[in-house]
């Protein structure tokens, strides 16, 4: 997985309770550096969505270069991406470069080929073993095995409820 791990502890927002819990990013940070990076190149922010009980991270939906796509949060970590679709399940993972420049001071923004690199799952001996590099906690690995994502991009952006 490179250098840099991104599936880290609570990644997913999901813990075991009596674990101590993942961190969170700064709601009001983000708003405002969103606000910043989209206005600054003549763009608007069309909804600001935040993370919910069925997802782990802030959608905002922008209108920016002429385009409509969306900035991604993880809500535990500084982890962002932009799409340009997101269905339940399905998440079109794009590069901006431009606006990778804005939110890059602030954020890993995570690319593409990153996102969209093969989640490695097996099952040894009745144990689920999440081969990427990761740290990922017992009730997160629980959870893969049960919603069964593909790709990095989805276990960090995530609808599992």
């Amino acid at each position: 997985m490179g250098v840099f791990m991104i599936l880290l502890n609570g990644v997913t927002g999901f813990n075991y309770v009596n674990k101590k819990s993942p961190p969170t990013v700064d709601r009001r940070q983000f708003k405002n550096i969103c606000f910043i990076a989209i206005t600054k190149n003549g763009g608007n922010i069309l909804s600001f969505d935040e993370p919910n009980v069925g997802r782990n991270f802030y959608k905002v939906k922008v209108k920016v270069f002429g385009e409509h796509m969306y900035i991604l949060l993880n809500i535990s970590y500084p982890f962002l991406a932009f799409a340009t679709l997101i269905e339940f399940g399905n998440i079109k993972f794009v590069d901006n470069h431009l606006l990778n420049r804005e939110f890059s001071p602030f954020y890993r923004v995570l690319n593409v080929s990153e996102l969209n690199e093969p989640l490695l799952v097996r099952d040894v001996k009745g144990k689920i073993i999440v081969e990427n590099d990761n740290e990922l906690n017992d009730a997160e690995v629980h959870q893969i095995t049960y919603w069964k994502p593909v790709r990095i991009g989805d276990v960090i952006f995530n609808y599992w409820d």
